[in-house]
């Protein structure tokens, strides 16, 4: 049986050098005009705060630049494809390739392939090379970048947290390098209302055994209400020596936003597993970080065929037409996306879906305009 692969042919091999020699192009011209204006902003700071020079370059800009490739990695691919397809159809290449037999769907084959390289690139960066480089880079920035050395290293002042279906834990001024909490309280909730609380002043936490002590605590217990509605007298007891394990670590008390983006996928689904058994309210964060992981690389092949698509077309604007186009409908996805992102993280929407969303609104515009491309 003849097999149906298409191969790769010298004009595949044409259409892909011409895609990915853009892209490199344009992803070093990004680097370096980047690299150029954030070492401009920040050199005042660099030299206030007394940054060692290994320390920029190794540290920070090693670990920045592939974070911000993969935030325009989707742009700069559509402005790439628009830019080198737009050009071949103003030199009437691609009518010339569509007047010698070659259909519009099979000279789509070559892009996609490019697509999937950078597909796969991007989706690599996402799972487990930024997450790695974003905890030298924001240590970094809270620093020796002023901007950011305001914010605490690591812990907010204030932290709760769920701990168990109903049971939360609050700390208020949490030291990663004493290990110690100005105020700890676990409290209890049945059916929406407060059954108990356990409270301490200056709280010590022991990384070996996973326990927190304290020389004294009050417990408060919430009687329940009986037929008529009716409760008794709050109960309080004054103990000493506080012993207690709770299901939470010390990692789990910082800035929780922060914390996953230096988690490997692996990593975060196991954290998202963990967070879910405690019944975590913050579920929707953690969601909207895994799905996002796996949706922008996706996007890219979404964006290659608008581009495509629009750039194909010989029109009297040229080059400058399709790229203004394809720059807007860009942005525009880009803003949805951000958008989505929002309406999963505020409890509006499913994450999956908010997530998910732009690529399935963009993915029917450009099959729309892949049906409407001159064949």
């Amino acid at each position: 049986m003849k097999s149906k692969f298409p191969g790769i042919r010298i004009l595949d091999r044409y259409i892909i050098r011409k895609f990915l020699g853009t892209w490199i192009f344009s992803i070093a011209i990004f680097v370096v005009i980047l690299v150029v204006f954030d070492y401009a902003e920040k050199l005042e700071d660099f030299i206030n705060n007394k940054a060692p020079v290994t320390a920029i370059w190794l540290q920070y800009y090693l670990n920045f630049i592939p974070f911000f490739i993969n935030q325009f990695v989707g742009l700069l691919t559509f402005v790439g494809v628009i830019f080198f397809t737009s050009k071949m159809a103003y030199n009437t290449e691609i009518v010339a390739m569509l007047s010698s037999g070659e259909s519009f769907r099979r000279l789509m084959w070559p892009y996609f392939l490019s697509a999937t390289v950078i597909g796969v690139f991007s989706l690599v960066l996402n799972l487990w090379v930024i997450p790695r480089a974003n905890e030298p880079r924001v240590a970094f920035q809270q620093n020796y970048v002023s901007s950011q050395m305001r914010l605490s290293r690591t812990y907010d002042p204030n932290i709760y947290r769920q701990i168990g279906p109903g049971t939360f834990v609050y700390l208020r001024n949490f030291s990663g390098e004493t290990q110690k909490a100005a105020y700890f309280a676990i409290e209890r909730y049945a059916e929406g209302k407060l059954v108990s609380t356990l409270e301490a002043a200056t709280v010590s936490y022991n990384e070996e055994t996973r326990r927190w002590t304290a020389p004294t605590y009050i417990t408060r217990t919430m009687p329940a209400a009986d037929s008529l509605g009716v409760t008794g007298d709050e109960r309080f007891e004054r103990l000493t020596n506080l012993d207690t394990l709770i299901n939470i670590n010390t990692t789990e008390l910082g800035r929780l936003d922060q914390l996953i983006t230096t988690m490997n996928i692996r990593e975060l689904n196991d954290f998202i597993d963990e967070q879910k058994d405690k019944g975590s309210d913050m579920m929707a964060v953690f969601e909207v970080e895994r799905q996002s992981r796996f949706s922008y690389p996706a996007a890219i092949f979404i964006l290659t065929l608008i581009g495509v698509s629009l750039s194909s077309r010989k029109v009297r604007g040229g080059t400058g037409l399709h790229l203004g186009l394809g720059i807007g409908l860009c942005f525009g996805y880009i803003l949805f996306s951000r958008f989505a992102e929002e309406f999963a993280k505020g409890g509006i929407l499913p994450a999956a879906l908010s997530v998910w969303m732009p690529n399935i609104i963009f993915a029917a515009v450009a099959v729309y305009l892949y049906v409407k491309a001159p064949k």
